[in-house]
């Protein structure tokens, strides 16, 4: 998706602070952080949303989810707990339609969040 700005990131012609490439994911740095860790956790191949991942291509959720806890272990956050969030659609606060995983810790995290 050439209009993409995290397959930019994945293809490296944009740059960010990857802290992580794992396998089939790439983690950076959020620009917007909303707590001390904040990590934006996203699949290599292009997928608007969570739904679309998982209907997509059977094992790719499930490596989102294993780089995100190693994003979390990398991080120090897995001990003392960490919050993984999927945003799906514009409602949801979707801001890019390259399905991404938060991966926030480091404070208290309240519920419900905002």
């Amino acid at each position: 998706m050439s209009e993409c700005l995290f397959c930019k990131i994945v293809a490296k012609e944009v740059p960010a602070d990857i802290v992580l490439e794992a396998g089939r994911a790439l983690a950076f740095r959020d620009i917007n952080p909303q707590a001390p860790t904040h990590v934006l956790v996203v699949p290599k191949a292009h997928h608007d949303n969570a739904a679309a991942l998982a209907a997509a291509d059977d094992g790719l959720a499930d490596d989102l989810l294993k780089a995100c806890h190693a994003v979390a272990v990398q991080e120090g956050v897995a001990e003392t707990g960490y919050r993984i969030v999927l945003n799906t659609g514009e409602g949801a606060g979707q801001t890019v339609f390259h399905v991404h995983a938060h991966v926030l810790g480091g404070r208290g995290l309240t519920w419900p969040p905002g």
